[in-house]
């Protein structure tokens, strides 16, 4: 026989937001179970099955009925009023369902209801005001759910306070005059209702949910997923103008970061949470591809100085909410913010944070850097020198606002080095490494600047041993981070330890599973290991998750030339995005094909065109085309542009020919490289 179901589906107009709260708070405390829908961003494939599956599964509809709900003909809790509706007349059995509200001093005879609920009792709770003779009510009525009783009245008299009955004849009229509810006193400062992601809110504890019929899993697959573990997903920027993405991308960095500190507790990396931004997934695909238990979801409106956030902790395997809240503050105190919102995801998943309570590592107590920080982030996303020309400006800017802010500067020193790297600029390579010291100088204890210098002295300055001393540094504060894990894998690759890269490289993944950027590279270190169908299977990973991947598709011809397939490394080679490396390849897969005309067409394009950005990817072309002495002068010219690309030198497979040349080992020398 199956369990009766024992949840109440609360439906509501946003704006009601805070009564239908409390009447949440009130049911929860006296142990009823609530699904409460509180998203403003409502619609899709995934909210509608969703929405179907709880009404159809509730014990009890409870419609929230005010002034706002008046007038208003079309609306998302008009929707779910139509599926409740539709549920009663498919109920045979007489068990009551629909319990309406009134919230205000709304009419009950003139409101504007679907006829259904005009044969049901209703009750007033004045801005959700919930006594407790209306809780014995549902009590009560949720008792009834447990047995069938043929022909029982839904309008039976019920225990609880005095409740009136609209006429059931009467046809609604549209009131003669529309109540707007204000919006309190944010809606004058121009923060209006913010919530999140359309989903259900239950607070039960986790101990209930647990034991709950819902989460009927099979036990393979509840041991796969670690309770232990959360998914941070992107936050939605509920802004006026939507302008102000960055700084809710920003935020939820900021979560993953502290929450990737405490003891036990798995949480994936950003690549991977944010890869589901404007997918239909719901929770439960999310977390399966993800690997967790839980998710956090939320969203910020920020006006000027104001901000508000709205954080939601999900179970992922049922739905239910554990923990929401709303916090309103000013911009300085953004980081009391994340501390509360990590504290309560901590005390609700009753596991331990560390030592001492996390700390972010972006963290200025001048609001504007912050958010130039921020900027920057973005900026420098779009990986293309505009993007990091504009992220250096913000971080700069930050900088200046905060000439202590340790992470501003091991960002600056990052964007300066790409961009100094794309455009063979010594002078900024120099600057790089200068605000990289910088960083480390001012916060010893912050993984950040360790990364940045570690990655500059890898790449520009040659010192190996400074490079692994940093990135072990950055390591041992910080060991749970993506960036910090890629990061040292790349280095161990460069210095030839080619299996401890792919032992750390996997790694990287387990902790970002969703990175193309991480299984791009992992494939890069099992081909220069020789283990091409491993490498074939990770490039193929990093193509599905982003088939529009330059590197991935720069590998895997690599690969394919490796393998002697030319034909195969031709075609992938034309897919390449990023044109240097689509020249570089077409230039060795058309030479592999004996097509000397084209292979020399897209050699000279590549040096016409990249001449100051490409010599390393030159020398390689040349190399693989058995060009020794041009591939010699292209390397040279590669390292008096610090071109970036002669850190693989050592274990590059296309220089292979070059390897028994005199010239290649005193190039080892000068690189400072282990022959």
């Amino acid at each position: 026989m199956t369990e009766p179901a024992k949840a109440v589906f609360l439906s509501y107009a946003s704006q009601d937001g805070e009564a239908a709260h409390h009447i949440a708070d009130a049911l929860h405390a006296a142990g009823i179970e609530v699904w409460f829908d509180q998203s403003e961003l409502r619609g899709g494939d995934a909210w509608d099955r969703q929405i179907r599956k709880q009404i159809h599964d509730c014990a009890l509809f409870m419609p929230i009925i005010s002034a706002t709900t008046q007038g208003r003909l079309e609306g998302y809790f008009r929707r779910e009023w139509r599926l409740a509706v539709d549920r009663t007349h498919d109920m045979a059995d007489g068990k009551p369902f629909l319990v309406p509200v009134v919230i205000d001093d709304t009419n009950d005879q003139a409101a504007e209801v679907p006829d259904a609920f005009r044969s049901v009792q209703w009750s007033r709770l004045p801005a959700g005001s919930t006594p407790s003779a209306f809780i014995a009510r549902v009590s009560y009525l949720l008792s009834s759910q447990t047995a069938r009783v043929p022909g029982q009245a839904r309008s039976a008299s019920l225990p609880g306070p005095a409740l009136r009955e609209p006429p059931r004849s009467r046809v609604a009229s549209r009131p003669t005059q529309r109540v707007l509810l204000p919006i309190a006193a944010l809606a004058v400062i121009g923060i209006g209702y913010l919530a999140v992601d359309k989903f259900l809110l239950s607070k039960r504890p986790a101990a209930v949910l647990q034991s709950s019929a819902q989460i009927d899993q099979p036990a393979v697959a509840q041991s796969a997923i670690p309770e232990k573990s959360i998914a941070v997903l992107p936050f939605l920027d509920m802004s006026e103008k939507s302008d102000q993405a960055y700084f809710s991308d920003g935020l939820s960095e900021e979560m993953i970061d502290l929450l990737s500190q405490v003891q036990d507790l798995r949480v994936p990396a950003r690549t991977s949470s944010f890869s589901f931004r404007g997918k239909s997934d719901d929770i439960s695909s999310i977390a399966q591809k993800l690997r967790v238990a839980h998710v956090l979801e939320g969203s910020v409106r920020k006006a000027g100085n104001l901000v508000r956030v709205t954080v939601q902790l999900i179970r992922a395997d049922s739905g239910y909410h554990l923990w929401s809240k709303t916090y309103d503050r000013e911009l300085k105190d953004i980081f009391k913010v994340q501390d509360e919102i990590a504290a309560a995801v901590v005390e609700a998943l009753k596991v331990k944070l560390g030592p001492t309570q996390p700390v972010a590592a972006h963290r200025s107590s001048n609001p504007e850097a912050y958010n130039a920080y921020l900027l920057g982030r973005q900026f420098h996303r779009r990986g293309n020198p505009d993007g990091w020309r504009r992220a250096i400006e913000a971080f700069q800017r930050a900088t200046a606002l905060d000439p202590h802010y340790a992470a501003a500067y091991a960002s600056l020193a990052l964007s300066e080095y790409v961009l100094a790297d794309a455009t063979g600029d010594a002078i900024g390579q120099r600057q790089a490494m200068a605000n990289a010291q910088r960083a480390v100088a001012l916060a010893p204890q912050e993984a950040e600047g360790y990364v940045s210098r570690g990655v500059l002295r890898m790449n520009v300055g040659w010192d190996w041993s400074g490079a692994e001393a940093d990135l072990k540094k950055a390591l041992a504060l910080d060991p749970t981070s993506d960036k910090v894990q890629g990061n040292y894998a790349t280095l161990l690759q460069r210095l030839g330890r080619l299996p401890e890269a792919i032992e750390v490289g996997r790694r990287a993944i387990g902790i970002d599973p969703l990175s193309a950027i991480a299984w791009s590279n992992l494939g890069q270190y099992l081909t220069f290991h020789r283990n091409y169908p491993a490498a074939h299977e990770a490039l193929r990973r990093c193509l599905e998750i982003n088939p529009e991947s330059s590197f991935g598709g720069h590998h895997l011809a690599i690969v394919q030339l490796l393998e002697g397939n030319a034909v195969g490394a031709l075609a992938t080679a034309r897919k390449v995005g990023i044109e240097l490396f689509r020249l570089t390849d077409l230039a060795m897969a058309e030479h592999s094909l004996g097509h000397a005309k084209e292979s020399q067409q897209a050699l000279d394009e590549l040096i016409a065109k990249h001449a100051s950005d490409s010599a390393y990817q030159v020398s390689e072309a040349f190399a693989w085309r058995g060009e020794k002495d041009k591939a010699f002068e292209w390397l040279a010219r590669a390292y008096q542009q610090r071109d970036g690309g002669l850190s693989e030198v050592k274990v590059d497979l296309l220089l292979e020919r070059l390897h028994g040349d005199p010239r290649f080992k005193a190039l080892l020398r000068k690189l400072k490289l282990p022959e």
